[in-house]
């Protein structure tokens, strides 16, 4: 087992922030971790990384409890870069974190070539930018070729450039068994990871495939809006109208097929059927449609 989250409660003084969240992952894989600002996502990872002490429940990371300080060997987090020390360089984090974790120092110059941060190693930390400060987390986070990789706002202060470059190293991470679970506020990129994502909404989770959501919902125009909402009402097959002309629907107890024979038996002309793609956007406004910004 990867990741093992059970029962997970986390107050802050009578707030229940976290509310019985369970997770479960076996097998590597990329997962988003999405929701307004204030839902927990930062708090989740903390409690898993043990910087914060849980209420109740379990947690064990790569079959090791979170507080086995051994584990971090094998699993990375990135943080806010509140973390970076402003009067050492980039060059000073990362022999800290090879003599801490025996890494060869040989590491940092493949590291650093990989994520593109070369020309401003040796500068004090005080006088990078935001997208700088994000490179060097990045850095320090694969630097050890971790099992699991745990990354809060990976691309805050990314140009689009560099927002690639970060994507296609999760990418390669990932193909090589890496498991990452990434919070972020992008939902584009997000898309461009990975189609399984955590929904956290009032300090629970929600966990959704966007695949799945993919192959059930589909846009369907024809010749007479009226007449095909006055059948499917009488017929009580459930539906949304997008626009004029074209009917939204979603397969559950009525397929795609019944939908259609239902439209075809009552002469309404079938002009088009779309299979509709569900981003990470979309489902977000169906979900927190009036609440906070992500």
């Amino acid at each position: 087992m990867i990741v093992n989250v059970e029962n997970l409660k986390k107050r802050y003084k009578k707030q229940l922030v976290l509310k019985g969240i369970n997770i479960k992952i076996e097998s590597p894989q990329i997962i988003a971790l999405v929701g307004p600002n204030g839902s927990g996502k930062t708090t989740l990872l903390n409690c898993m990384t043990n910087l914060l002490t849980v209420n109740e429940g379990s947690i064990e990371l790569l079959g090791k409890s979170h507080k086995d300080s051994s584990l971090f060997y094998d699993v990375s987090y990135l943080q806010d870069n509140r973390i970076l020390y402003g009067d050492l360089t980039g060059y000073d984090h990362l022999k800290f974190i090879c003599q801490a974790q025996h890494i060869d120092q040989s590491k940092i110059k493949e590291v650093v070539e990989r994520v593109g941060m070369g020309s401003y190693l040796k500068k004090r930390v005080r006088n990078y930018s935001l997208g700088m400060k994000q490179h060097l987390l990045l850095a320090m986070v694969i630097i050890n070729e971790p099992k699991l990789l745990l990354m809060d706002e990976p691309l805050n202060g990314l140009d689009p450039t560099s927002a690639i470059n970060m994507r296609n190293i999760l990418l390669e991470l990932a193909e090589i068994g890496t498991t990452i679970i990434v919070s972020s506020h992008n939902l584009d990129e997000i898309d461009r990871l990975t189609n399984t994502i955590y929904f956290m909404k009032d300090g629970a989770l929600l966990k959704e495939s966007l695949t799945d959501l993919h192959l059930n919902q589909y846009e369907v125009s024809v010749s007479n809006t009226d007449k095909a909402v006055e059948v499917l009402n009488a017929k009580g097959i459930p539906y949304s109208l997008a626009e004029k002309g074209v009917l939204r629907f979603e397969e559950s107890d009525v397929s795609l097929q019944q939908f259609i024979d239902c439209l075809n038996e009552n002469q309404i002309e079938i002009i088009s059927i779309e299979n509709q793609k569900v981003g990470a956007e979309k489902r977000y406004r169906e979900l927190f449609e009036g609440e906070a910004s992500v």
